[in-house]
């Protein structure tokens, strides 16, 4: 047997406001199911849910997405303006390029070009 990604679900205290935030980013139009969850289904990937826990987040994520947005630089001016904070400079090796950000609720994602290795 083989399972399919179905969705990727982000933990979150307010999912109505990272949901607009992940949109803005990606696409796709927020829906919010109940005050506890919500999600958008971006152009061309997989649905992402946001579920309303408890607890927040206080260590490194052990995912996170990696998007190729072309200009690093400007996507990552875009990001900042919906909310988004850098995390540190763009960072160049062999197999490219990538920034990290966090989101509104400190979830980190990079913006890559030319990767094809671990980020972040």
């Amino acid at each position: 047997m083989r399972a399919r990604v179905d969705e990727i679900v982000f933990d979150c205290a307010d999912p109505a406001a990272l949901v607009r935030f992940w949109a803005a980013l990606l696409g796709g139009d927020p829906e919010d199911r109940s005050p506890d969850w919500s999600y958008i289904d971006p152009p061309g990937f997989t649905r992402l849910a946001f579920q309303r826990v408890p607890e927040g987040k206080t260590v490194k994520n052990r995912l996170h997405l990696d998007l190729d947005a072309g200009d690093i630089a400007s996507a990552t001016a875009e990001a900042e303006r919906l909310g988004a904070t850098r995390s540190g400079g763009i960072v160049t090796d062999a197999q490219g390029s990538f920034q990290v950000l966090l989101d509104p609720e400190g979830n980190e994602f990079c913006f890559v070009s030319g990767v094809s290795g671990p980020t972040g």
